[in-house]
């Protein structure tokens, strides 16, 4: 038998058997659902501001409360069930992140605090951190070299 036809022979296979996935649904949900997200902690910071803070405190709050509520919503297994319905448009970054520090905690609390929640806690979050941090410092050695 000829390797080709085999290849090809699965490859047809495989088509016949994985659902073509709606990618302008998926667009269209992940638009909106990222949308509400910002609609939210746009209305936050307005409150924020409205009752007094300044815009550096303002902005703080809607941190806060977005990491609260993606933390929380994450271990009621809700974020989950909106990341299934939105895929990428529920990972805003500051939700997301909040989302990946939370879920493997809940994953390894099983194993204990400190060698279950504590170890594994980054294993998402972690490298993102890592090169981001290593970022920003290698960013701000060349700034400073270069009179940035």
């Amino acid at each position: 038998m000829n390797p080709l036809e085999t290849n090809s022979t699965y490859s047809n296979y495989v088509d016949k058997k994985t659902p073509n996935s709606p990618i302008g649904k998926n667009c269209f949900n992940a638009f909106w659902v990222g949308g509400l997200i910002c609609i939210i902690g746009q209305i936050i910071f307005d409150f924020a501001q409205y009752c007094g803070f300044e815009t550096t405190q303002a902005n703080t709050i809607v941190s806060i409360v977005l990491i609260g509520v993606a933390a929380i919503l994450t271990g009621l297994n809700i974020f989950n069930k909106i990341g299934k319905f939105a895929g990428a448009g529920s990972l805003i970054p500051i939700t997301g992140f909040a989302n990946s520090i939370v879920s493997p905690a809940i994953e390894y609390k099983s194993e204990g605090y400190v060698m279950g929640v504590g170890a594994k806690m980054f294993t998402v979050a972690g490298p993102v951190l890592v090169y981001g941090i290593s970022t920003s410092i290698l960013v701000g050695i060349i700034a400073v070299l270069f009179g940035g």
